[in-house]
């Protein structure tokens, strides 16, 4: 049986989401180096906003040119302070350093889809969320990174919000879905739009 839908991602949590929806996607993560395309786009300026759309539609592409008949879910998650972007920390001490950053102060999280089919995008959207880290103490981010462990690292923010996370945060505005790395709803409208059905 072929599958109906892909999903372009080895992220658990967007797969989760899916099924919660009531979807079964087939995971078949995208075979791009989503690295050196992130550091070509950025030596051309593009924005955070942009890349986390444009690595969603290379995903997806990829994905969709080697099962050009279902519908294929590519997605990605850029987080900024500023102007400055961020990625995933390497370890636990780089977690350390990034939280202590961004301790007292907002960041934006943009979380990007793309869907495609036979090799083209049919329609993308990219959502964003901003959320205020309160102002916590050492000890307290020691105890969280003990707590946390390195599964936070999988995490561009060093955080799940789903999880321990949410001890960080003194204000969050912006979707749900949106935080944890897809923008559930305009998604579904989307994927509705492109002929699936059940949804």
């Amino acid at each position: 049986m072929r599958p109906a839908l892909i999903l372009a991602s080895k992220s658990a949590v967007r797969a989760d989401l899916l099924r919660a929806a009531g979807l079964e996607p087939t995971i078949q993560p995208a075979p791009i180096d989503e690295r050196g395309l992130e550091a070509a786009w950025s030596a051309g300026n593009l924005s955070t906003v942009a890349v986390a759309r444009s690595l969603a539609e290379e995903k997806a592409k990829a994905v969709s040119s080697a099962f050009p008949q279902p519908l294929v879910i590519g997605a990605d998650q850029t987080m900024a302070l500023g102007e400055e972007r961020f990625t995933k920390a390497a370890n636990l001490a780089a977690a350390r350093e990034k939280l202590l950053r961004l301790r007292g102060r907002t960041h934006q999280l943009h979380s990007a889809y793309a869907i495609a089919r036979e090799g083209a995008v049919v329609a993308s959207g990219v959502a964003s969320a901003s959320l205020t880290m309160r102002a916590f103490d050492e000890a307290f981010l020691d105890a969280y990174l003990a707590r946390a462990g390195a599964s936070i690292l999988a995490s561009v923010g060093c955080y799940q919000l789903e999880h321990l996370g949410v001890t960080l945060f003194e204000r969050i505005e912006g979707d749900y879905f949106t935080i944890l790395g897809l923008p559930l709803l305009p998604l579904l409208a989307d994927l509705r739009s492109a002929g699936l059905d059940g949804i």
